[in-house]
């Protein structure tokens, strides 16, 4: 068998951990959603929620810069999910992919040299980071969610979800880890202050998903590979940070379960995928050996 170098051997394993993916919860709330998904040499945003200024200190928080990020994805038009996109789309000069009903109804005025029309059910390439975006049921003129894939893993983001239709849990049966709202709970929606035609809208299926539904999300359509579930879009009033993580970690064996925080971002989250020829490669070659005492 032929000698390795320890460089040879550092070589391999870069090669097997470039093919993760990063990500992390910039913000998680209705003051402001903001995603971040990477390999090792692109990022692209889901949602800028937050202004341009936010984005750059919580991304500089983690050690991640802005020259990473490719392009930004848009899910829909409420304030909370494109309140930074004009400013981070100019000052960067990235692409924006939005719906062009999403668009119109925003009342933005971006760069047209910045606008990529998103289609539903489409793939788009940024770089070596693929992403699919596919409708939801939500309150807004043409609501998207996205999975990101790299090297054969997959985050997928799904937040302003009504209620679990088919391309919801189709698409999150095939995350390694995912950002699922889990908005309200049932009994502190119903006997808390806002007015009923809110409650209604919130609980009434294009609105928002409780505890409840996620975690049925969670249980049903989770794939054994589900390494992390980040639980997303939390009311502030409605809802408890410490009853989601209790309810979703009882459920959750091997899954890393992580609540999103409305004030501040998660930690940076990396999945490592290692193609078996790979694997099998670095096991041939880096067998323990006994080395001897003396020359």
């Amino acid at each position: 068998m032929p000698a390795f170098s320890r460089s040879d051997l550092t070589k391999i394993d870069f090669l097997c951990k470039s093919m993760g993916l990063s990500f992390t919860s910039l913000n998680s709330g209705s003051n402001g959603n903001c995603y971040y998904i990477a390999n090792d040499q692109e990022a692209v945003l889901v949602d800028t929620g937050i202004s341009c200024k936010e984005t750059e200190k919580r991304m500089q928080s983690l050690g991640l810069e802005m020259q990473k990020v490719k392009a930004i994805f848009i899910s829909h038009e409420h304030g909370d999910h494109i309140k930074g996109l004009p400013a981070i789309a100019a000052k960067y000069n990235l692409p924006v992919f939005i719906s062009k009903k999403t668009y119109q109804k925003s009342g933005l005025s971006l760069s047209p040299s910045a606008l990529q029309w998103l289609n539903a059910d489409t793939s788009v390439q940024v770089g070596k980071l693929v992403i699919n975006s596919f409708t939801k049921r939500h309150d807004a003129e043409d609501p998207h969610s996205f999975t990101i894939s790299c090297n054969g893993i997959t985050v997928g983001v799904f937040t302003d979800i009504g209620s679990a239709c088919s391309n919801v849990t189709r698409h999150f049966s095939g995350c390694h880890a995912a950002f699922l709202e889990s908005n309200y709970d049932d009994d502190m929606l119903e006997n808390g202050s806002y007015p009923f035609f809110l409650k209604n809208r919130i609980r009434g299926g294009l609105g928002h998903l409780s505890n409840k539904q996620a975690l049925d999300i969670f249980i049903n359509h989770r794939p054994g590979f589900m390494s992390y579930l980040l639980l997303s879009h939390l009311s502030k009033d409605n809802n408890d940070p410490a009853l989601v993580q209790r309810l979703f970690e009882a459920q959750a064996t091997h899954t890393k379960i992580i609540v999103a925080s409305r004030y501040t971002t998660t930690e940076l989250y990396n999945i490592k995928q290692q193609p078996e020829t790979i694997v099998e490669y670095r096991r041939t070659i880096c067998k323990p050996v006994q080395m001897a005492l003396f020359d």
